[in-house]
């Protein structure tokens, strides 16, 4: 599959007794909303901020609007907590933290020259018991 067309979408439609009118991998584990997307590339399905919002919106019977608001609220809140150097762990689901990385040397795989890399915080995610076994 070339670059060009390795991504493919495919839209969940849902008739009056909501049945399901494409088969789509991921509508069991969203609930099988009406206008559910899901997008194939070459790693596997992906699911975006839209179709978290639509999910949610579904599941806590709000609208559309507040349920991005919800959305936008809790990433806002993970990401404020790691800036100030805390952890975020949401029992059953996962610990978000912030890992320090020391500055190291590498090659530029180009030329071969040394370059330096500067030392950097970055976001770390460990999954949970809970979000471990509801995927098994």
């Amino acid at each position: 599959m070339d670059a060009s067309n390795s991504a493919i979408s495919c839209r969940l439609r849902i008739d009056a007794v909501r049945q399901p009118e494409l088969d789509c991998p991921l509508s069991n584990s969203i609930g099988g909303m009406a206008g559910y997307q899901c997008r194939y590339n070459e790693g596997g399905p992906q699911v975006n901020k839209n179709d978290l919002v639509t999910a949610v919106a579904g599941a806590a019977g709000l609208s559309k609007a507040d349920a991005a608001k919800a959305v936008d609220g809790v990433f806002e809140a993970i990401t404020s907590a790691l800036k100030g150097g805390d952890e975020v762990r949401l029992v059953g689901f996962g610990t978000f933290a912030v890992a320090s990385r020391a500055a190291s040397e590498g090659r530029n795989p180009r030329t071969g020259e040394k370059i330096s890399i500067p030392a950097s915080k970055q976001p770390k995610f460990k999954a949970g018991k809970g979000l471990k076994d509801g995927i098994q």
